[in-house]
């Protein structure tokens, strides 16, 4: 059965943006940078299917920009948001603060507000670790007998998470209850 030809997508004026964005928005949460890659993806898939209308996609380009503006003038798109929404999430899932800083700079947003949201107090960056800790069986919560070698290895493997030594040290020093009491007490805490 042949396949019927694919529409070519729709010239990319600041409503048929506009209506891009919103659809985007209503199932992501983003930022101003990963809102504007969107657009521009659209814009250059429109630009490739016209044989590279020069003219046509700087002026899509330009709707993009401008559409992006008035979202984020109208408070529809908020990096600061998005950055204290996703950080919280990270943490839960045990993620350290040096990898939310680094997860939301990749998402674009700017260096001072992803150190100021990725920024945790010591107890709550602990109390990532021994989630980390849970999620990847190390610690109390491993099935391999504890030794100077096994030790080292999960202390690496925290590392790598971005845990300094410090508190990967006391989260895999931690027994199992002070480990399940410490994570409870965290999650009731956000």
């Amino acid at each position: 059965m042949a396949r019927k030809p694919r529409k070519p997508p729709a010239t990319p004026t600041e409503a048929t943006l506009r209506e891009a964005a919103l659809a985007h928005l209503a199932r992501y949460a983003t930022t101003r940078a990963g809102l504007l890659r969107v657009l521009d993806r659209r814009v250059a898939r429109w630009a490739a299917s016209e044989s590279g209308d020069i003219e046509g996609a700087a002026a899509g380009r330009d709707a993009a920009r401008l559409v992006v503006a008035r979202l984020t003038e109208s408070g529809a798109v908020s990096d600061t948001v998005f950055a204290a929404s996703r950080a919280r999430s990270l943490q839960r899932a045990g993620k350290s603060a040096r990898a939310i800083g680094a997860h939301l700079s990749a998402r674009g947003v700017g260096a001072a507000l992803a150190a100021e949201s990725a920024r945790q107090d010591p107890e709550r960056e602990l109390a990532a670790a021994v989630i980390h800790v849970r999620r990847r069986r190390l610690g109390a919560f491993s099935a391999k007998p504890p030794g100077p070698e096994v030790f080292r290895r999960e202390l690496a493997s925290l590392a790598r998470a971005g845990f300094s030594q410090a508190v990967a040290s006391r989260a895999l020093r931690l027994d199992r209850e002070a480990a399940e009491a410490l994570i409870a007490a965290f999650r009731a805490d956000l």
